[in-house]
């Protein structure tokens, strides 16, 4: 359980061309009845000018909102391990991490902190697939296959025991991200939620789920591809190897 009752929340956002959802992300967090929010933007160079638009909204927000300018587009997974060392370093007691495209609703996270609150899990996952949960009514009927096949393909791997074992939005509490070791992460993509899901087991930490709405994207384009298609269905096994390696 937290020990604080105002403990310091930072929501971990990682932006590629997001311009046009973050304003909305950014008001929709900044609007919850939360004590102690902050907002950590870590843009990875966007060519369409996200990173400008996330300085002014952090120049107006009183120190509320940050950004992390990265150089260069390495991959989801460095983006989160840059904004996690950083929210943990400066004393985050939980750090939420959503994606800006909108598809996670911010009024889940009350009961993602209620839960860490109230309970002894490390990390409480928003999650499609508990009862209550739904995938977007608009995804076409493979990529909803495609999504349960993945998770049922992880867990059947790794045992994890968790109904959504490639979700990312999580709420962290910062002890389990230290003990995570985070410098020695270097998957990318949709692995990464995988191996952050991994480590926290290996240390002992149990996973939460609550249910969430995802939504698909309004605005932008997906940055699902082949290639981390393919890099997510060798993870597992990559992880399971080094795991039995030690």
């Amino acid at each position: 359980m937290i020990a604080q009752d105002h403990p310091q929340v930072v929501v971990v956002v990682p932006t590629y061309n997001e311009k046009e959802s973050l304003p909305v992300l950014i008001e929709d967090l900044l609007a919850l009845p939360q004590p102690n929010l902050q907002v950590l933007v870590v843009d990875d160079n966007s060519p369409d000018g996200t990173g400008d638009v996330a300085d002014r909204f952090a120049a107006e927000s009183g120190g509320q909102i940050s950004v992390l300018h990265r150089n260069a587009k390495d991959g989801l997974g460095r983006a989160y391990v840059a904004g996690f060392s950083r929210a943990v370093d400066e004393g985050a007691d939980v750090v939420i991490q959503m994606d800006a495209d909108l598809s996670h609703p911010v009024t889940a996270i009350p009961a993602m902190l209620e839960v860490l609150r109230t309970t002894d899990a490390g990390v409480v996952i928003g999650s499609r697939y508990v009862p209550g949960g739904s995938t977007a009514a608009d995804w076409p009927w493979t990529r909803k296959v495609l999504s349960s096949w993945a998770n049922l393909y992880v867990n059947a791997i790794l045992r994890l025991h968790i109904k959504d074992a490639t979700a990312g939005f999580k709420a962290w509490r910062a002890s389990t991200l230290r003990d995570i070791d985070l410098a020695s992460i270097h998957s990318n993509g949709y692995s990464f939620q995988v191996e952050m899901n991994y480590r926290a087991t290996r240390q002992g930490h149990r996973i939460a789920e609550v249910p969430i709405r995802f939504v698909e994207r309004v605005k932008g384009a997906s940055k699902m591809n082949a290639r981390v298609q393919l890099e997510s269905a060798i993870a597992p096994w990559q992880l399971l190897w080094q795991h039995r390696s030690k």
